[in-house]
């Protein structure tokens, strides 16, 4: 068995936290926190859609709604899996379930990629929301996103605690993300002067069709629930699974509403493509609120959360990477110094690779999240594929013709998403990457005497609670 999870405090027993009000406190921790990445996401994947319509504001709602039901769609295959794996898992422990061990790493070489996009594209974003903020800072760029990637991988080094921290940060853009739309939608300061339609170049439909998959970068996070609940090792498989649910729900919603109101008062306000120092959502903010105090809050608390969103992958791809290593002892897919910790239990020679690796994309996209979102949608949709197709597999042994049938539709989606993306050309790379490192993992697997455990990866590379 080369899967160990260590031993953390956890928040108490389950008879301490059966009580109402701690119960809710915990459950406020966990679901928004682990909802950070995907709100985040709000902050380029509504500019992503834009520039792939060519600026086209009348089918910006159209393509983003597409977007918003696709989301639900995955995260319904999700719901799922918290039912069927309450102790966490996520696809990869689908994967090995249903299709064997050797399946398993598909999924983690493609959480692999989709860590350091996370990290790179998050940083980038954060960097943006800050220059639209500050102009000044706009010629330090690339430096202003390698220290920030610094500082956040720096602050790995003192554990996984902040989890409270990380869900104020998600409340609290969500509070000023809702006052900016009242406002908006109220009594704006100023309306754009972009166009309402141009030519994206496409009939509507097709135009809609090719756009959509660029911004299903809003999808990114969607999985992370139903491996987080692995942390919540206080509570039974029943509290788990409604925790794992409750969270999800509360994604969809917020998410969701969130994508879809920016997007109708963007249209409103005639909110185009921004300038090259600014973003969509700064430019949507500014023209709701005016250069006031909301406007300024709404970039820091915007780039704080795109930073906690990097340091929940600088925790998560790390503690992969150490649950797949290996001991003195026992042989694992990984090496043994992958796995090593600090006395605050961070294996920082993974986080070192992890920094190498997103400093790398910071640099050949130029602090540019538009640049890394075109490759972003495409190694977590294989994630989504496999975890799809092992519910459809699932299913169909068990008897349940509607539910796979269900799953088998939602695997097309899935599936069609992800070719239209790979038809660009350079998101290729992103399916190249997942594939080497699966077959990479597979090999050393292999080499290792196929340890067992490896679908338990994701689930062991969660802490428990603290």
């Amino acid at each position: 068995m080369i899967l160990r999870r260590r031993a953390r405090p956890s928040v108490g027993s389950p008879a301490a936290v059966s009580a109402g009000p701690r119960r809710s406190v915990l459950f406020f921790a966990f679901s928004f926190a682990v909802i950070a990445d995907p709100v985040s996401s709000v902050a380029y994947a509504i500019e992503a859609a834009l520039r792939a319509l060519k600026g086209d504001l009348a089918l910006l709602l159209p393509t983003m709604t597409l977007v918003v039901g696709l989301v639900v769609v995955v995260t319904a295959n999700y719901w799922q899996l918290v039912r069927r794996f309450p102790k966490g898992g996520g696809a990869a422990a689908a994967a090995g379930r249903a299709f064997g061990p050797q399946w398993t790493f598909l999924p983690i070489g493609a959480l692999v990629v989709d860590f350091v996009l996370t990290i790179g594209v998050s940083i980038s974003a954060a960097a943006s929301a800050a220059i639209a903020l500050l102009p000044g800072l706009a010629p330090a760029r690339i430096p202003l996103a390698l220290v920030l990637l610094v500082v956040v991988a720096g602050l790995t080094w003192f554990g996984h605690g902040g989890r409270l921290l990380f869900a104020v940060m998600t409340a609290v853009f969500v509070v000023v993300s809702v006052s900016v739309l009242v406002l908006g939608f109220t009594s704006p300061h100023n309306a754009g002067s972009a166009p309402a339609t141009t030519d994206p170049g496409h009939s509507a439909l097709l135009a809609v069709v090719l756009a959509f998959p660029v911004a299903m970068a809003l999808a990114t996070g969607v999985e992370a629930p139903s491996t987080a609940i692995a942390q919540l090792g206080q509570l039974d498989d029943t509290h788990r699974r409604r925790f794992g649910r409750g969270t999800l729900a509360l994604l969809v919603v917020i998410v969701g509403g969130l994508t879809l109101a920016l997007t109708a008062l963007a249209v409103r306000l005639h909110t185009g493509i921004p300038a090259p120092d600014s973003t969509q959502i700064a430019d949507i903010a500014h023209a709701a609120t005016g250069p006031g105090w909301l406007y300024g809050a709404f970039q820091l608390t915007s780039a704080l959360l795109l930073l906690a969103a990097a340091s929940s992958s600088f925790q998560a791809g790390p503690g992969l990477l150490k649950a797949l290593s290996g001991t003195d002892r026992a042989p694992g897919v990984l090496p043994t110094p992958l796995g090593r910790t600090n006395h605050h239990h961070t294996p920082y020679w993974s986080v070192l690779v992890y920094l190498s690796a997103g400093a790398l994309v910071v640099l050949a996209a130029e602090a540019r999240e538009q640049r890394l979102v075109l490759f972003y949608a495409v190694a977590v949709f294989v994630s989504f594929l496999v975890g799809l197709l092992a519910m459809t597999s699932f299913a169909r042994r068990e008897g349940k013709t509607a539910l796979a049938c269900v799953n088998a539709l939602a695997a097309v989606a899935v599936a069609f998403t992800l070719a239209v993306n790979l038809l660009r050309g350079w998101p290729l790379l992103s399916l190249t990457a997942t594939l080497a490192i699966a077959a990479a993992l597979y090999v050393r697997w292999t080499k290792a005497g196929r340890p067992t455990g490896v679908e338990n990866a994701e689930s062991a590379a969660e802490p428990t609670a603290d």
